[in-house]
């Protein structure tokens, strides 16, 4: 039975459903995003691999007779699993001999070397991606519009947002991470900056065993926050880092994009790229993007304060909250998120496609001044795919930091983020 004090996270229904199908569930996401918690909701025993009093036991009963680290009431939680790699051969065994599901649970925050040893878990294992709290999750979106009702051409209702601008720019900067959800303001401004030094300092290492050096990778973190939410060529973040850092180089670069893609602190929107004009006109980069706000706002010295002194900032961490959430909510549905933009003006901040071909256009907007520009484009980015028979989109929203939600007469929904659930 679930605690009173643990607020339910938009990935347990499927956990419970993957649980029931799969012999283990491998559930991957940045470190303190909730991962063992809600785990351990559902696991009957427990080994934790990164304990530093059992660590050394632990790698030794590894390599020499891992079925040992199995035994234990079911479902087995296996925390950061990755440490023994090994274990995911052995788990699959046991696995196959037992035809059972719901055997083990393994969270990892690492996507541990590629093995060729190691198998693909195909049928075995079934695999589920954790962030950090989106607002529904936290209990500051009032939840009033459903993601998954809007696909199923629920009516729209009108809505009223609990949040402000002000209140906005605090949980940019305090993020989704379940220890700071109750936090005081100073205090969950000190785990934001302590997590990036955790990441610059330490985790950028686990990945492969890599030490690098924490300045540059900082110097690259504040290049890429910088440049969130937005197309910049990695080539340009080079030379940004190079201003202060000449003997920086490309492949150093990379190295810190994938390491911090491994441990999931990066984490880019694709593009979409409907087959409606030259592949030369549709832009195909992946947007800049982190995991949750907080990194970006913490690397880069923000606070609430200073993001409402700096408006074009504040909209692209907005921005960064908002896609955060949907991502939380579409993964819910069995939805992608990505982003459009050609070279004939024509953009939209989230495209949302599910399995089934069904799709949604949303534009996010922290104020409602750019709201009628908003609407514009995505009434032509509908009409240009209507023209080459695409389907109507289930539905078309402008996401925003104000407070009321409605339909406009042209058919955009305009909707807070802060009424907005799975």
């Amino acid at each position: 039975m679930m605690s009173k004090t643990y607020l339910k996270r938009v990935i347990d229904q499927k956990l419970s459903l993957y649980l029931q199908t799969f012999g283990a569930v491998l559930i991957e996401g940045p470190k303190w995003c909730g991962k063992t918690t809600t785990a351990s909701i559902y696991a009957k025993s427990t080994l934790k691999m990164q304990d530093p009093s059992q660590l050394r036991n632990n790698l030794q009963i590894a390599d020499a007779a891992p079925q040992l680290l199995l035994k234990g009431a079911t479902p087995r939680l296996i925390d950061e699993w990755q440490i023994a790699p090994v274990l995911w051969n052995t788990i699959r065994s046991y696995i196959d001999e037992s035809q059972a599901s719901g055997q083990f649970i393994l969270t990892g925050s690492t996507t541990p070397p590629n093995d060729s040893n190691r198998h693909t878990g195909t049928g075995r294992f079934g695999r589920l991606l954790m962030r950090p709290m989106s607002l529904f999750e936290s209990l500051e979106s009032t939840g009033e519009v459903s993601l998954k009702s809007l696909f199923e051409k629920a009516p729209f209702n009108p809505c009223k947002s609990n949040l402000n601008i002000e209140m906005i720019a605090q949980l940019i900067c305090r993020g989704g991470w379940p220890q700071s959800i109750d936090k005081p303001e100073d205090s969950a401004l000190l785990m934001a900056r302590e997590y990036v030094k955790a990441i610059t300092n330490e985790e950028i290492n686990t990945p492969n065993g890599v030490v690098r050096d924490s300045i540059r990778v900082r110097s690259f973190l504040r290049a890429y926050a910088r440049s969130i939410q937005t197309l910049t060529k990695n080539t340009t973040l080079l030379e940004d880092m190079k201003a202060n850092d000449i003997s920086i180089d490309a492949a150093t670069l990379y190295a810190y994009l994938s390491a911090l893609q491994k441990i999931f602190v990066i984490e880019e929107t694709p593009a979409w790229s409907p087959n409606i004009r030259s592949r030369t006109a549709i832009r195909t980069s992946n947007k800049k993007g982190v995991v949750d706000p907080s990194i970006a706002a913490a690397v880069l010295g923000q606070t609430k304060s200073s993001l409402l002194k700096d408006f074009e900032l504040f909209g692209l961490l907005f921005e960064s909250l908002c896609i955060r959430d949907l991502r939380i909510y579409s993964d819910d549905i069995d939805g992608m998120v990505s982003h459009y933009r050609d070279d004939y003006g024509l953009e939209c901040d989230a495209v949302i496609h599910l399995n089934d071909g069904r799709y949604a256009l949303i534009e996010i907007k922290l104020g409602g001044k750019e709201e009628d520009s908003a609407a514009k484009h995505l009434l032509q980015l509908e009409s240009l795919l209507l023209s080459k028979g695409y389907p109507l989109p289930q539905f078309k929203m402008i996401l925003t930091g104000g407070e009321l939600g409605y339909l406009r007469n042209d058919g955009v929904m305009v909707v807070p983020i802060g009424c907005l659930k799975p």
